[in-house]
């Protein structure tokens, strides 16, 4: 596999213990039980799209850009309610560049960009 297949799997690992790590603050913050579930749970699961990258790097990549968008949508939603730029417009840029470098490495282990 090429540089940029490994720039994403990382990314991956990166991005799920950022997520992970903001459900679990925005708890301990704001007692947001809502902020622990969605944080930890996308977080694990994309955990679970990191282990899958490694051996299965199309269908984790798969995986992982699904739900970076998904994300990416959340917080877009979350950002226009409330205009404030912590937590939800900074995982906004988050999200967004996650999804392109996981998009990116995606056509890459299926060809396209080598």
């Amino acid at each position: 596999m090429n540089n940029l297949f490994q720039i994403a799997t990382w990314s991956v690992l990166i991005y799920a213990l950022v997520v992970l790590f903001g459900g679990v603050m925005g708890y301990v913050k704001a007692k947001s039980q809502v902020s622990l579930i969605s944080g930890v749970g996308s977080g694990i699961a994309l955990l679970v799209a990191w282990f899958i990258t490694r051996q299965l790097p199309f269908a984790g990549l798969g995986l992982a850009t699904l739900l970076a968008l998904v994300l990416f949508i959340v917080f877009v939603i979350r950002f226009s309610r409330t205009r404030a730029f912590m937590p939800a417009g900074l995982m906004t840029v988050f999200s967004l560049a996650a999804t392109a470098v996981f998009a990116l490495g995606l056509l890459a282990t299926g060809g396209v960009l080598q």
